[in-house]
C-alpha cells in the first residue's frame, strides 16, 4: 500500500512538472509582436488669410524724358496694404519635408507716385508743375512650394520654404493730375502674366492631431505690371503714342494666419 502511494505521487510530480515544462516552451514559441510606427507621410490641404505690404522700383513711361523736359521724383511709388486669400494642397513625405501647390487672390492695393516736371523751353506755364498718379493693383499668384520643417517642439514646429510659379499683376484705376495746369490723363486696365518666386518662414501650432494653425512670413517676387496706353483727358488734345505705364519689380512682404488639415 505504501509502495503504490510512493508510485502515486511520484506520477504526480512528473505531470506536475511536464505540464510546467509545456507551459514555458509553449511561451517561448510565442511569436514576439512589435508595435508599427504610425506613418507620417501623408496629404493636407491648407488655406489663409493675410495682409501685404509692397514696393516696387519705379514707374516708367517713355515721355517722363521728353525732350525739353526733366523730371524728378517726390515719391517714386508706394502701395496701401491689401489683404491675400489663399488655398492650397499638399503631401508631407516625412518629419521634415514637405511640399504643396497654392493659389493666392492678392486684393486690390492703392497706389500714389509724385513727380516734379521742369519744363526746360518755356511752351507751358507754369516752368515748374508736378503730376500725381493714382491706381490700384491686384494680382493672382500660383506657386509650387517646399518647405521642411525644423522640428517639433511641445506642439510648435518652425519651418522655412521656398516656391516659383506666376503671377498674373493687374493695373486698373490709373490715373495722372496734373494741378498746376488743371490737366490729366488716364488709362485703362491691363494684366500681365510674370515668372514669380517666394521665401517662406513661419511657425505651426498643433491643435490637434490633424489640425495645424500656421503663422507665417513670406518675401514674394512678383514681377512686372502694365497699363493699357495712356491718354489726356481733355478730348481737344491730341493724343500721343505711347504703350501705358510700367510698374517694375514688384515685390511683397506678406503676414499670413492660416490652418492646414493632415489626413493622416
Amino acid at each position: 500500500m505504501r509502495t503504490s502511494r510512493i508510485w502515486a505521487i511520484a506520477v504526480a510530480a512528473g505531470l506536475g512538472c511536464g505540464g510546467l515544462t509545456g507551459t514555458a516552451v509553449a511561451a517561448d514559441l510565442d511569436p514576439i509582436v512589435e508595435p508599427v510606427p504610425l506613418a507620417v507621410g501623408g496629404w493636407y490641404l491648407r488655406g489663409a488669410i493675410g495682409m501685404s505690404n509692397q514696393r516696387l522700383d519705379n514707374l516708367e513711361y517713355q515721355y517722363f524724358e521728353a525732350p525739353g523736359y526733366a523730371t524728378e521724383w517726390i515719391n517714386k511709388g508706394d502701395f496701401s496694404s491689401a489683404p491675400t486669400f489663399s488655398l492650397g494642397a499638399g503631401y508631407k513625405f516625412n518629419d521634415w519635408f514637405r511640399a504643396d501647390l497654392t493659389g493666392q487672390y492678392r486684393g486690390k492695393a492703392d497706389f500714389y507716385a509724385s513727380q516734379r516736371v521742369f519744363d526746360l523751353e518755356g511752351v507751358g506755364q507754369p516752368a515748374v508743375y508736378t503730376d500725381d498718379y493714382t491706381a490700384r493693383k491686384s494680382e493672382w499668384l500660383f506657386l509650387a512650394n517646399g518647405y521642411v520643417d525644423l522640428g517639433t517642439y511641445k506642439g510648435i514646429t518652425p519651418y522655412v520654404g521656398a516656391g516659383i510659379g506666376t503671377s498674373r499683376n493687374t493695373i486698373s484705376g490709373f490715373r495722372d493730375i496734373n494741378t498746376e495746369r488743371n490737366a490729366s490723363g488716364f488709362a485703362g486696365t491691363d494684366s500681365q502674366w510674370n515668372f514669380a518666386w517666394a521665401l517662406h518662414a513661419g511657425v505651426g501650432f498643433r491643435v490637434t492631431e490633424n489640425l495645424i494653425f500656421d503663422l507665417g512670413y513670406s518675401y514674394v517676387d512678383l514681377g512686372n505690371a502694365t497699363t493699357a496706353r495712356a491718354y489726356n483727358s481733355n478730348p481737344n488734345e491730341t493724343p500721343r503714342d505711347n504703350d501705358g505705364f510700367k510698374f517694375k519689380n514688384i515685390t511683397s512682404h506678406d503676414v499670413n494666419f492660416g490652418i492646414r488639415y493632415e489626413f493622416n
